[in-house]
């Protein structure tokens, strides 16, 4: 093999120990862990609002931006959960570009995985001090859940990751509920597929042991969108797409039917400011056809403090710098309109 060895990932129990979950904010964990799996499971009638940044990048930024959501909580929260996305890893199509913190913590640095993992783990636990909510990541390298297992409250499976079976069999094993996305094709067997398998227990090997896992039943789907075989974009937000889906649901016999959408990706075209009609289209079918009221239970939203998006050795503050994002006034006014729209 021609793998130059640079350095030895720390123990996970190294890590906690250096930056340690206190008492307080473990329990306001639990809390928010309960919040929202009882969404999931349709226990709560409240709605889910997973929102942020397309990559989360700058850890102070992040943190105001988490800031300011948790004062927006406040006014919905009678009818919205509001989820931090801060996403850490970024898949790549081509496999180059910004692949996240975990590779680079500082743009200006070469790559350093050990101060990558400690810089996620950092920013997770300062976020939730600062605003009290908990956070959602994307699971894109499964070895390094064990790192950021006790401060998540939500793990994405990508629509690049869905397919792969190290992500199926980790998923079944989690305490949380796990999203897995329709592939970038778009074909719903794969992603019926993966929560299938997600719901499942399993014997495996992981980080190095073999391990039984239980199965997890909060495993659910997410509509984002899909691209043709010629590059066009698809979307599967619209009520024929929706109902589709909960007739194959049901015919799966999967327990916990749920689906959140993706207002965002292929969606909106990649255009960020189409989020809001996006949304709105959701909210009109579940207003439309009682049966999508206890299925969709959620969207996901792309938003940061600035608008639009910048090149990743840019210096706006609180831009992002992979996918373009609506700017913080209007993502205060979606998150308003939803919790006014949701039946």
């Amino acid at each position: 093999m021609s793998f130059k060895y640079r350095q030895q990932l720390p123990a996970v129990a190294e890590v906690i120990l250096e930056l340690p979950l206190s008492p307080e904010l473990a329990e306001v964990k639990r809390e928010r862990d309960r919040a929202v799996s009882d969404i999931i499971s349709g226990r709560s009638g409240r709605f889910l609002l997973i929102i942020g940044p397309c990559s989360a990048d700058n850890e102070d930024a992040v943190c105001e931006y988490v800031s300011r959501l948790a004062k927006l909580q406040q006014k919905v929260e009678q009818k919205l959960l509001l989820l931090p996305r801060i996403y850490t890893n970024k898949p790549r199509t081509t496999g180059i570009g910004y692949k996240g913190m975990a590779h680079q913590p500082d743009p200006n640095d070469e790559p350093n995985i050990v101060e990558g993992l400690i810089a996620i783990r950092k920013m997770h636990i300062r976020a939730l001090g600062e605003s009290g909510l908990s956070s959602a990541d994307e699971m894109l390298y499964p070895f390094n859940y064990p790192y950021l297992e006790d401060v998540l409250s939500y793990v994405a499976i990508g629509a690049r990751s869905v397919e792969n079976q190290e992500h199926r069999l980790t998923v079944s094993g989690l305490d949380i509920p796990a999203g897995m996305k329709n592939p970038t094709g778009g074909d719903m067997g794969v992603m019926l597929n993966s929560i299938r398998a997600g719901h499942a227990p399993h014997i495996f090997s992981y980080t190095g042991w073999e391990v039984a896992t239980p199965g997890n039943p909060l495993t659910h789907a997410i509509l984002r969108g899909a691209v043709s075989p010629f590059g066009r974009n698809v979307p599967n937000y619209h009520y024929e797409d929706i109902i589709n889906l909960h007739k194959l649901y049901l015919e799966s016999g999967l327990p916990n039917p749920a689906v959140l959408v993706d207002v965002s990706h292929a969606n909106s075209n990649r255009q960020f400011k189409e989020q809001p009609r996006v949304a709105r289209e959701v909210l009109a079918s579940l207003k439309y056809d009682p049966r999508l009221r206890g299925f969709v239970r959620g969207l996901m939203i792309e938003s940061y403090l600035c608008e639009g998006s910048q090149d990743p050795s840019g210096s706006v503050y609180g831009q992002s710098i992979t996918d373009a994002c609506l700017g913080w006034e209007d993502s205060e006014r979606l998150v308003l309109d939803i919790a006014d729209l949701v039946v």
